[in-house]
């Protein structure tokens, strides 16, 4: 099915100005990888211009090949994570001034622990850097593996994220290796761990999901102890991805929202633009 063109409210300058490119400099010195460059996010010109970025740790291989991402792919072997990444990171976010840090990762199907202990390692070096840093962590689901998120639980991180991403009747064709069920398991597991800790997760819209897969998604969400959401417009990153199926109007996002603090989640930041990370201190603190 062939789309529309990319409507008005779509269009995000994706370069930003002279302090987006010191933002630029300091993970190229540092030799660090960010979500917002290797999957094309369109608001990576505008979050770097605000002085932030979200790092993404373990590489930038991937070990899974879902059907909307425009990450790099390797099954069989990616790099081994890098030991001294975890210090870089700290360095780079001490060096932007950050004070709220988003740490992602690829998914590492390779490794004993799905990389749960850098994420760790990642957290801890944060906090022995920056007097008073938040860090939220945007996590795999880790095979579901119950150790490693004890691992993510005891380091505390100040959110928990884990992006279900799509409705269940399109999960499977979007995330073959994953599982709707064990993505909703692992936020309720983490939810019951540290119930102190919020919760939080995303979805996108356009790929061909009806208004009653998105509430029935919500719920499920709401129901597995999340409370902060995002709810964004999937982008085709290369014509080798999934297509768009519709380009959702700027209404429906509010209504989204609106149908989501009914529901009982205490942050919701959605629209066409909205990422997972996007202006994640802001959703923080609305909570």
């Amino acid at each position: 099915m062939k789309t529309s063109k990319k409507p008005d409210w779509l269009k995000m300058p994706t370069i930003g100005k002279e302090s987006a490119g010191k933002i630029r400099r300091i993970l190229s010195d540092m030799n660090l990888n960010t979500v917002c460059n290797e999957a094309r996010c369109p608001n990576r010109g505008y979050c770097y211009e605000r002085g932030t970025a979200t790092f993404l740790i373990l590489g930038s291989v991937c070990t899974r090949n879902c059907a909307y991402c425009a990450i790099e792919k390797n099954i069989t072997s990616p790099p081994p994570p890098d030991p001294g990444e975890p210090e870089r990171v700290a360095e780079a976010s001490a060096r932007m001034k950050l004070q709220y840090v988003v740490l992602t990762s690829v998914t590492r199907d390779d490794l004993p622990d799905g990389g749960a202990g850098h994420f760790v390692k990642t957290v801890t070096a944060l906090r022995n850097k920056i007097e008073g840093v938040r860090v939220e962590v945007l996590t795999p689901d880790f095979n579901g593996d119950e150790s490693a998120l004890k691992k993510i639980a005891a380091c505390r991180p100040d959110v928990f994220n884990h992006n279900l991403e799509t409705v269940r009747k399109l999960f499977s064709g979007l995330r073959p290796v994953a599982s709707y069920d064990q993505s909703l398991s692992v936020l309720k597991r983490f939810s019951r761990m540290v119930p102190a800790i919020p919760t939080k997760s995303g979805i996108m819209v356009g790929l061909g999901e009806n208004a009653s897969d998105v509430e029935v998604t919500l719920q499920d969400l709401r129901n597995s102890g999340v409370s902060l959401l995002t709810i964004g417009q999937y982008l085709q990153p290369t014509s080798k991805h999934m297509p768009v199926v519709r380009y959702v109007e700027p209404d429906e996002f509010e209504n989204w929202e609106k149908t989501a603090l009914e529901m009982g989640f205490t942050g919701v930041a959605s629209g066409a633009l909205v990422r997972s990370s996007f202006h994640a201190d802001l959703l923080m603190e609305s909570r």
